[in-house]
């Protein structure tokens, strides 16, 4: 196996879910409430937890490494239960059912700040957490818009995602791979737009880099980074944290601004700005460990 094809293994997992399900699940949260709708993640976790002995074995690896002790299985099942919880508020708050959330916000002041500056920012995110929260928070109180740039395969699925919770629930998508993309992302910046981008997982070929994260080297996608410096934007860290029942904490924080970086300077700039992002991402990780939802052996090295 490759670099590349050990980075992009998470693409190979098998989906232990379907559209049927889903809607299942969105008819039964939004006719009976929230709370019913949270008594069948229970028993969707432990189902997860018994018959997905690879994820099972990622999360206590994992698990161990964020935790600094020997993980549970009491650990590994309330790992899988923040990922469900996570998914399936995504199902109100696309309903645009915030007044069930009690959502804090910490570094807006500086996000603000370079908005006034120039229009857009780029959101550098992670599996952490609910990028769906940024969202809510963006609708919902600050009027701003959100795009997302993701690979062209991704965003079909989530479109389907979409369509299956609120058939008119949109959403701005910009798919990665098309030469019009970063033109795209250009004009949704000139508009004003956060553009965000999840950078903690590649696909096959991708570039990498390896940064030590969480005791031990792990390769992480150079490309948004590369995309960051193309459009010549200040980068935020995101990251919006489950914090149990109706809980969700958002954090902002500037990691660079490439607007003021100089051409011959950017693939320095850029590198350092990644080994910023996996810092920053290792201490949300410590902080909120059971919010990281990459269920493979992240750490693998190629053979």
């Amino acid at each position: 196996m490759n670099s590349g094809q050990h980075a992009a293994a998470w693409l190979h997992q098998r989906e232990r879910s379907n559209l049927a399900i889903l809607r299942l699940m969105v008819w039964i949260s939004l006719t009976l409430g929230r709370r019913v709708g949270r008594l069948l993640l229970y028993g969707i976790a432990l189902y997860f937890l018994f018959f997905s002995p690879q994820a099972r074995r990622a999360s206590r690896n994992y698990l161990g490494r964020s935790l600094g002790r020997w993980a549970e299985w009491s650990d590994g099942y309330r790992h899988v239960l923040t990922f469900a919880s996570t998914i399936h508020d995504r199902v109100y708050l696309l309903n645009d059912r915030f007044d069930l959330f009690d959502i804090e916000v910490h570094g807006s002041e500086a996000l603000h700040a370079a908005l006034a500056r120039q229009p857009g920012a780029l959101l550098v995110g992670a599996h952490l957490g609910s990028f769906e929260v940024l969202r809510a928070v963006a609708r919902g109180r600050a009027g701003l818009k959100v795009a997302m740039l993701m690979y062209e395969k991704n965003a079909r699925k989530i479109n389907a995602t979409l369509a299956a919770i609120n058939p008119s629930a949109g959403q701005d998508i910009i798919p990665l791979g098309r030469l019009e993309s970063m033109l795209e992302a250009r004009d949704k910046l000139d508009k004003g737009y956060l553009v965000g981008m999840l950078a903690d997982r590649a696909l096959v070929d991708e570039a990498t880099q390896e940064h030590d994260f969480l005791g031990q080297p792990a390769a992480f996608p150079i490309g948004p980074f590369r995309v960051a410096a193309m459009l010549r934007r200040p980068v935020f860290f995101m990251t919006g944290l489950y914090l149990g029942g109706n809980r969700y904490r958002l954090h902002f924080e500037m990691l660079a601004d490439f607007s003021q970086v100089a051409a011959p300077d950017r693939e320095a700039a850029m590198r350092a700005v990644q080994a910023c992002y996996v810092s920053r991402l290792e201490h949300y990780c410590r902080q909120a460990p059971y919010n990281w939802f990459n269920f493979f052996d992240f750490w693998r090295k190629a053979r």
